[in-house]
């Protein structure tokens, strides 16, 4: 198999592409170099970013094409991979579980109940003011 994979019409039109895409993107932080060196100031980020992404889609291309080559995985390797199960046995799904967590009763905090009184007292009165609340006092 090897190479001769990577000449099918449609790797063909993929390395064209390919090959678009990373000189176009090359082009265009030319294109903004010029434009940075003429005085747009803005320009300067694009002139290192179109390089950036012509680098990424170089390393897909090159991606592709290394999988593209790997060998097809045999049964051997495929049944390595899929872990051991007794035949008939159930199969079991986990899924996540939220375990509540008691909040301690140790720890009272007298200013934090005071706080989560006047934070339900504000709740329930919607209309009410900071100075509304029975237990605000000034300082």
């Amino acid at each position: 198999m090897g190479m001769k994979v990577l000449w099918t019409p449609a790797w063909i039109a993929r390395h064209l592409i390919a090959l678009a895409v990373v000189l176009g993107c090359l082009g265009l932080g030319w294109w903004q170099f010029s434009r940075a060196s003429g005085g747009n100031n803005l320009s300067w980020g694009y002139t290192f970013e179109w390089p950036v992404f012509a680098a990424f889609f170089a390393f897909l291309w090159w991606r592709e094409v290394q999988l593209a080559l790997r060998p097809p995985a045999t049964e051997e390797e495929a049944a390595d991979d899929e872990p051991a199960r007794l035949p008939g046995a159930a199969v079991t799904v986990g899924r996540p579980v939220r375990v509540a967590v008691r909040a301690d009763q140790a720890a009272d905090d007298p200013e934090l109940d005071a706080y989560n009184d006047y934070l339900t007292w504000l709740a329930r009165h919607p209309g009410a003011g900071p100075a509304d609340y029975p237990g605000f006092s000034k300082n």
